[in-house]
């Protein structure tokens, strides 16, 4: 009678798929986090390319990746470069505080960690570190990404995990 208990509990256990492992964390999370107070949604209205993402080792190779968001900031649509590579969202967006939203669907909340003054490029993280991308109206020039890798790495960024698309 043991053995058939220590069977079936055996098949019972076999049977339960595995937990799928949570995405990496790309920042330290004991570092300081900080979103744009001063945001207005509405400066986030429009298409925005992908020009960096943080990516796991192995991770499906992304590129030509871009979102729009909707008038206010109320919705986004597109494909993003995750830690896994690319995937599709098509969501509600909720503000949640001062550069701070709820984006359908994602597992953080999205915080804007820096827009230029010009609304060209965009940052955007989460406080647990496991998504963090940078944005650009179009081509991102130079001293605009490295002003971007900078707002990354203060925000606790491994910046050596970075991936430049093209």
């Amino acid at each position: 009678m043991p053995r058939l208990i220590a069977a079936a509990l055996l098949a019972a256990a076999c049977a339960v798929p595995p937990a799928p492992a949570p995405a990496p964390a790309f920042r330290n999370a004991r570092a300081p986090i900080w979103s744009a107070a001063a945001l207005d949604p509405a400066r986030l209205a429009g298409t925005w390319r992908q020009a960096a993402a943080f990516a796991a080792p192995g991770a499906a190779p992304c590129q030509r990746a871009s979102v729009a968001f909707g008038p206010q900031g109320t919705h986004v649509t597109g494909t993003i470069c995750g830690a896994d590579g690319p995937r599709a969202v098509a969501s509600r967006v909720a503000t949640v505080g001062p550069g701070r939203f709820s984006v359908a669907g994602e597992a953080a909340p999205w915080w804007v960690l820096w827009l230029d003054a010009d609304a060209r490029t965009l940052v955007i993280g989460t406080p647990d570190g496991r998504f963090g991308a940078v944005f650009d109206r179009g081509a991102i020039p130079a001293d605009r990404l490295a002003a971007a890798r900078a707002v990354l790495d203060w925000n606790g960024y491994d910046l050596s995990r970075l991936v430049i698309l093209r």
